[in-house]
This record gives C-alpha cells, sequence and structure tokens, in this order.
C-alpha cells in the first residue's frame, strides 16, 4: 500500500524559511519520480517542483524558482522540499504526489490530475 506522509509545514513571517518533508512507503520509492503540488485557498492545484529518482534532474515552476530547492534522500524514503524568501502567494497545503508507474514525464508534470498517488498535505502559511 503506497503511503505519502507530508511534515513541516507552519507559520512563517515573509521572507523566511521553512524545510518540508514527506515519508515515503509502500512502494520503490529510489526508481519513483516525485513532485510537490500545493493548492492555496480557493484555487486549485499547482505543480511546484520535480525530481527523478536518482535526484539528478530537478524542475520548477516559475513562482518556485530560485527559492525554492527539491531534494530527496533515497536510503530514509525521503522527499524533501526546502523554501526559502517565502512570500505570501506561498500560502498553501503542499502534497508530495507521484505516478503508479513512478514516471513523471515533462509533458505531463503540471498536469495535476495524472498523478495517483498524494499524501494528506501539510499547510504552509506566510504572514506578517
Amino acid at each position: 500500500e503506497v503511503q505519502l506522509v507530508e511534515s513541516g509545514g507552519g507559520l512563517v513571517q515573509p521572507g523566511g524559511s521553512l524545510r518540508l518533508a514527506c515519508a515515503a512507503s509502500g512502494f520503490t520509492f529510489g526508481i519513483y519520480d516525485m513532485s510537490w503540488v500545493r493548492q492555496a485557498p480557493g484555487k486549485g492545484p499547482e505543480w511546484v517542483s520535480g525530481i527523478n529518482g536518482g535526484g539528478g534532474s530537478t524542475l520548477y515552476a516559475d513562482s518556485a524558482k530560485g527559492r525554492f530547492t527539491i531534494s530527496r534522500d533515497n536510503t530514509k524514503n525521503t522527499l524533501y522540499l526546502e523554501m526559502n524568501s517565502l512570500k505570501p502567494e506561498d500560502t498553501a497545503v503542499y502534497y508530495c504526489a507521484t505516478t503508479k508507474h513512478g514516471v513523471i514525464t515533462i509533458a505531463d508534470m503540471t498536469r495535476t490530475e495524472e498523478y495517483d498517488y498524494w499524501g494528506q498535505g501539510t499547510q504552509v502559511t506566510v504572514s506578517s
């Protein structure tokens, strides 16, 4: 049974930092592409960042580029998202997600309806 559990969210002031984690189990984490997706209040899901199974290839939404860093520790079956210079518009529930086959193509990575497995999400609130 696939399980994804996010943690690390919280309340932070604009300009602050948070590191999110996603603990994975029930699948071969080290060969699965992974993504972070967020959903702000009243809005649809937005792809934030993706990483391949080995961790050598990363991609970011324009909104995250230069501020966020995605990484993974396959020995711990854990995905991370380091978020710096946070803005109020980053406020959202953040989810880790993947597909049933573990492949997330460049063409499909922003199409959040293509993801099969999701965590429960962790709330990030950026406010003064």
